[in-house]
């Protein structure tokens, strides 16, 4: 196999890229890591599900523009020859709203050129954002408690 320029080398190399995203003082910046992308991505979290580096693109630049604020922190990451799964906290300020934490989970999963070609994110968007809000965390907690047991 022919390394590539846009080739994700080693779980050092990605740590090290997907850090620089949120290295931008709030203000998070993928153009580095866009070309780690194959152009045939397959995207998939708790709200949407995409196809294709320019819906991928989409995403990425609504979640910028909501958000007055995103810092991020890889917890726990690990590389199994294509597949990178990592744990991580991300920290986002919308707009209207205090700074809230999310927890959640990323499986990537790289092609044979080693480029990035599915991610799966996996958090409780709704946990996570009620649980900063005053009446509304303990009422959500309730109904989930109740719901599902």
């Amino acid at each position: 196999m022919k390394i590539e320029e846009y080739t994700i080398k080693s779980l050092e190399h990605f740590i090290e890229l997907w850090t620089k995203i949120y290295s931008t003082g709030g203000k998070p910046d993928w153009s580095h890591i866009i070309p780690y992308y194959d152009d045939s991505i397959h995207f998939r979290d708790t709200v949407q599900e995409v196809n294709g580096i320019e819906e991928f693109k989409g995403v990425i630049e609504r979640l910028t523009k909501r958000s007055k604020e995103l810092e991020f922190k890889i917890v726990n990451a690990v590389m199994n020859d294509r597949i990178i799964f990592m744990e991580w906290e991300m920290n986002i300020l919308f707009r209207r709203t205090k700074k809230s934490t999310i927890y959640g989970a990323s499986r990537i999963l790289l092609n044979e050129n080693g480029k990035i070609i599915d991610q799966r994110d996996y958090y409780d968007l709704w946990g996570d954002i009620f649980d900063n809000i005053p009446l509304l965390n303990k009422l959500y907690r309730k109904f989930m408690k109740k719901v599902f047991g």
